[in-house]
């Protein structure tokens, strides 16, 4: 039976009495769609490392009336993946929605290029993906089944790097097109079972994702300095338009870039 607290029931969102999980919920895009999603009626639970960050997000969704939990987790290893999947799941007992947003971005010529970067990025953006995907996915299954919609969706956030690359994003955009990849096939796999498998691929936004550069490839610049670029909230709008869709109705795929953003 789900475990979805009474009061959360009687709101009027279009995801009320449903349960989702976020990765990457401690800042940026991740926390904006948690928030977002809470917004429309939907439990949260908030997956990320960092546990003071989440609680202050959790905290801030409960003072708005909804309802969220905190999982701190490394989701590049598989055992704390699976448990927060599992945790999440228990604590409302379903699970509606998962948005594998976790991710980190390294940049840089190939000749010049770190690997222990590579590594990192292979590990969360593709392996954790991974592992919270397989993981999830009976869940998914289950609530596709069930009241109150009959649907579930899982939504991963790749990138603009995911459908055009170029220099200094070779592997980064070897993470996320092969994001896209996972995401055509799973959805072809699960489509008759009513459980939606999108991909978003943002462009230019303000997230931390600059923050994990060296400071001598962030000091290079970037062709996108000067744009106006995205708010989280805006990839939160486009998760959130996903999974509110009809049944019947399944948006495979969304760009979203800043206006100004040419490449």
């Amino acid at each position: 039976m789900p475990m979805i607290p009474a009061a959360h029931r009687a709101m009027t969102g279009r995801l009320d009495g449903t349960a989702a999980l976020v990765t990457g919920a401690s800042s940026g895009l991740g926390a904006a769609t948690a928030r977002a999603l809470a917004a429309e009626g939907a439990s949260v639970a908030l997956v990320a490392r960092r546990q003071e960050a989440l609680d202050e997000i959790v905290s801030d969704i409960e003072r708005q009336g909804g309802h969220a939990v905190a999982f701190a987790t490394d989701i590049t290893e598989r055992a704390q993946a699976v448990a927060a999947v599992q945790r999440s799941a228990d604590r409302f007992g379903r699970l509606d929605t998962v948005v594998n947003n976790a991710g980190v971005m390294f940049v840089d010529p190939v000749a010049e290029a770190v690997p222990d970067e590579w590594d990192r990025m292979l590990a969360v953006n593709v392996r954790g993906l991974l592992h919270v995907a397989h993981a999830a996915l009976p869940h998914l299954l289950r609530a596709a089944e069930r009241d109150p919609r009959h649907v579930a969706d899982m939504v991963n956030i790749s990138s603009v790097a995911g459908i055009k690359t170029g220099p200094g994003s070779s592997v980064y955009s070897l993470t996320k097109f092969g994001v896209g990849a996972f995401s055509e096939a799973l959805r072809q796999e699960v489509a008759r079972q009513h459980v939606r498998v999108s991909v978003i691929e943002p462009g230019s936004a303000q997230t931390e994702l600059r923050t994990h550069m060296r400071p001598e490839v962030r000091a290079r610049g970037h062709a996108r300095a000067g744009i106006e670029r995205l708010d989280p909230a805006d990839v939160a709008d486009a998760v959130t338009y996903v999974v509110t869709r009809p049944r019947h109705v399944a948006v495979n795929e969304i760009v979203v870039r800043p206006t100004e953003q040419q490449e």
